[in-house]
């Protein structure tokens, strides 16, 4: 909509919507519920499916007796578990109610109307909605076979673009940019460009050249990384993020971070989880175990299954009729599984599905095989 054609926000008739907020998409998650089934098997959401450390969930409960205070606005106890866990300087972290939150922290800071953001075409929705808020343009780069290109990316910056969002690993496809191949884009890009590395997912990534970023935060003024405590330590529902990046940019952007952002009991059960390191091991090894059996299933079914470094599979139906995607998605969730119908993301001929336990896994691709042959739901 041109200048002229927007409506007076003044001299409306009722409160008016600053221009670009109605063109935003809401987030969509996966559903939850399947209509007639008590207790389906929700695999839409990349939750931990062993639940979360026994040490978090007693920390959550003994946090009790302090809901009637602030929760420290500074997150300081979880900063010095982190900067002694991970070897990271205090003042460069910066915490979220989420990823979500920093991600919108980050738009708000850095873009002003008419700056853009890139992003993989198939990247992660939230970052788009933090820089549309912002008023900013979102630009998506190409991705060849589901994985970011960084010459697809760099031929998209210009002399407005402030911020690029990488999830790596990537969501909804689990692919996974190498650490040369990020660093060849940070060195392509000016020295104004903020390049964030999303990982939501690294716990999970085995590649021997993935790399997470904290290093580049190190060496660099431009560089942010981000994690989250609601995959590998199954805190999901307590939404806990954080971010690490140089000092000076922790500072601009913590200035407009809402005071208690992240209550007393997420805190304290994040510092728990971080330090339940059995729990974590049994997470990764199950996610070791099941992932590359299930790619195995599948792809003798003769579905395309994306590589992924995460903990969910990225899967691809025919296009024939019988055989389609949301046809697979009626079937599963007829049987009770539920996977993330991913077209709003562009992918209208695929399935994302968490890995899960044993069984879990074992009815999927049972499910999967009597889906492809035709047999009933």
């Amino acid at each position: 909509m041109s200048q002229l054609e927007r409506p007076d926000r003044s001299t409306a008739l009722r409160p008016l919507p600053k221009p670009g907020i109605m063109d935003i998409a809401p987030y969509k998650p996966g559903k939850a519920h399947v209509e007639g089934i008590a207790h389906p098997l929700k695999l839409s959401a990349n939750e931990n499916v062993l639940g979360s450390s026994p040490l978090a969930r007693k920390a959550f409960v003994e946090a009790i007796d302090q809901l009637h205070l602030y929760p420290d606005g500074r997150s300081n106890l979880l900063r010095a578990a982190i900067s002694v866990r991970y070897g990271l300087a205090p003042d460069g972290l910066l915490f979220g109610c989420g990823s979500d939150e920093i991600f919108q922290l980050l738009s708000q800071t850095f873009l002003e109307p008419g700056d853009n953001i890139i992003q993989g075409e198939y990247g992660f929705g939230a970052f788009a909605i933090s820089a549309r808020a912002a008023q900013g343009e979102v630009r998506f780069a190409r991705e060849i076979n589901y994985r970011i290109d960084v010459d697809e990316v760099l031929s998209l910056v210009d002399s407005r673009t402030r911020l690029i969002f990488i999830a790596n690993p990537a969501n909804p496809t689990g692919t996974v940019v190498t650490g040369s191949e990020i660093r060849r884009l940070h060195a392509s890009l000016p020295p104004s460009v903020i390049l964030v590395l999303d990982g939501a997912y690294a716990e999970f990534a085995t590649d021997p050249d993935f790399e997470n970023g904290a290093t580049m935060v190190r060496d660099f003024k431009n560089v942010v990384m981000t994690r989250t405590f609601s995959k590998l330590h199954g805190l999901a529902a307590l939404r806990v993020g954080w971010a690490y990046m140089p000092p000076e940019m922790a500072d601009a952007v913590d200035r407009i971070r809402l005071p208690f952002n992240v209550n007393i009991p997420a805190q304290l059960a994040a510092v728990a989880a971080l330090g339940d390191e059995d729990f974590q091991a049994r997470s990764l090894a199950l996610v070791s175990e099941w992932r590359p059996w299930l790619v195995q299933q599948l792809g003798g079914m003769g579905l395309a299954v994306v590589p992924s470094q995460a903990n969910f599979l990225l899967i691809g139906f025919p296009t024939t009729p019988g055989r389609t995607a949301l046809e697979a998605d009626a079937f599963l969730s007829a049987r009770g599984l539920i996977p993330r119908v991913v077209a709003g993301y562009g992918l209208p001929d695929h399935l994302r599905i968490t890995i899960g336990l044993e069984a879990h896994n074992r009815a999927v691709a049972e499910a999967l095989d009597d889906f492809m042959q035709g047999k009933p739901a």
